[in-house]
């Protein structure tokens, strides 16, 4: 009895620690986005250039995928292969880069507006329905309606920048981003034109 008594308050204290250890480290992810990642993507996330995207707001579960496939880990071949980036997650530990997701997940976006009014239909068209005969599935099933995504699956694209989503859809298509779940996105990209994909990427930086 004296033992068990014993016990309980040891493990209580033994798990305290744990959750304690798994927290993130907020404070050191802030200092870390304002000066490592506040060059190209803000310091809340927020990219002043078209080039970098804006990761304010993102699916946290999102943000940390994509920070580990950066990282050469065990010495292997990142699964994005990015010489900027991967100098940047070259530093960060498993830890860090929770951290920095659930930082990045906590700021408000600013969105992007779509700019060309003269593609606004097809590309709504794409987003709502795809293009039933060449195969291609409508986004809004996986990113949705508003373009909000689905933690951990498919991020928020609502907001983004246009030339930026449109780079992506490129790097799927060309083969050059490969670490989309079972290649979904590299065999949607490979059905669309470069005007169907500009299309599409303007429409969702309208979207909210």
């Amino acid at each position: 009895m004296i033992k068990r008594s014993l016990l309980l308050p040891l493990l209580l204290v033994a798990g305290g620690l744990q959750a304690q250890d798994q927290a993130p480290d907020l404070a050191k992810a802030k200092m870390t986005a304002e000066t490592v990642c506040a060059g190209c993507h803000g310091a809340d996330g927020n990219s002043p250039i078209s080039a970098n995207p804006k990761i304010a707001g993102q699916h946290e579960e999102y943000l940390y995928k994509q920070l580990r496939a950066f990282k050469s880990w065990d010495g292997k071949t990142p699964e994005r292969e990015n010489p900027i980036m991967g100098a940047m997650v070259a530093g960060l530990e498993d830890a860090d880069m929770k951290a920095l997701a659930t930082y990045f997940a906590s700021q408000k976006l600013q969105p992007e507006s779509a700019k060309n009014a003269a593609t606004a239909q097809q590309g709504q068209d794409i987003w709502r329905a795809g293009i039933a005969a060449k195969g291609l599935p409508a986004c809004a099933g996986c990113h949705g309606p508003t373009g909000a995504g689905m933690p951990v699956q498919y991020p928020r694209v609502a907001g983004q920048f246009v030339e930026y989503t449109e780079a992506q859809l490129k790097a799927f298509r060309d083969g050059v981003r490969k670490n989309d779940p079972n290649q979904m996105m590299q065999t949607i990209a490979l059905k669309m034109t470069d005007a169907e994909i500009r299309a599409v990427s303007d429409y969702a930086a309208g979207l909210r």
